[in-house]
């Protein structure tokens, strides 16, 4: 089994840290985990969240230095390969979790043109520079704008985000719903669509557990329609707990693999 997603965000970039990871990953049975952070964590990549600033709390939000723009991706690396020489009791991966933003994509692509990393997980967290997952969204966004209109720019960004060719794997594709707001709409045609771009552009899309036990949303992860049209397609997918700690690792893992990829 496989967790495909797992941050180190509230954590020191150590060897020991990432062991705890691992070692939780051993207790819980997996064989493969993706440690990965959010680009909000490294200097190199504060750029692209300068427009996000224009709100008073999203502003607030990215100037906590103890976890925004306080690492280096070269102090990332010198961990990645002092872990790489070592013997582990699983397979280990190393990445990124980049937020994709438009205008800076060309920002985003330099930045990420020497990546030594094993793969790059691409998100949407933003709509028009007002972020959507956090506890002062509703503020900003959910009870200002239409929900039609928020769900059509997430799906217009993903699939952005996804033509890009910048990124191995597509992170929790349907975290929109996070809240419980849902579109008027039928979303089938918008699910054919993303499916058939996630083939085309070669990109895993995830099954995410960290909305069902971080947010205590009803889905333990992809919604029923979405992960089946996914899977008519033949989308590539890959299982993810979106751990923030190491106690979180592999979490709902077990529940949802054998839905994933129809094994008994």
């Amino acid at each position: 089994m496989i967790d495909g997603h797992m941050h180190l965000e509230y954590g020191p970039l150590s060897v020991d840290y990432v062991l705890e990871f691992v070692q939780e990953a051993v207790k819980k049975g997996l064989d493969e985990i993706q440690i990965l952070d959010h680009t909000h964590r490294f200097k190199e990549f504060e750029c692209i969240y300068e427009n996000l600033k224009k709100y008073p709390k999203q502003k607030e939000w990215l100037e906590n230095k103890k976890t925004k723009f306080c690492s280096t991706l070269d102090e990332y690396q010198c961990v990645i390969e002092e872990i790489e020489k070592m013997e582990l009791p699983i397979k280990v991966k190393f990445g990124l979790e980049v937020c994709y933003v438009p205008e800076y994509e060309d920002r985003i692509r330099e930045i990420l043109k020497d990546s030594p990393f094993d793969f790059l997980v691409g998100a949407v967290h933003s709509i028009d520079d007002i972020l959507y997952d956090m506890s002062f969204s509703k503020e900003y966004l959910w009870d200002v704008f239409d929900v039609d209109h928020i769900y059509r720019r997430y799906y217009d960004l993903v699939f952005q985000l996804v033509k890009s060719n910048l990124f191995t794997q597509l992170a929790h594709p349907d975290t929109i719903k996070m809240f419980n707001y849902y579109p008027t709409y039928d979303l089938k045609e918008t699910y054919i669509e993303l499916a058939e771009l996630l083939n085309h552009h070669h990109m895993k899309a995830e099954n995410n557990t960290g909305c069902y036990y971080r947010y205590h949303h009803k889905d333990m992860g992809l919604s029923d329609e979405l992960l089946d049209i996914l899977k008519e397609y033949g989308v590539h997918l890959i299982t993810c707990s979106d751990a923030h700690h190491p106690s979180d690792v592999g979490s709902c893992i077990k529940e949802i693999w054998n839905k994933t990829f129809d094994t008994k």
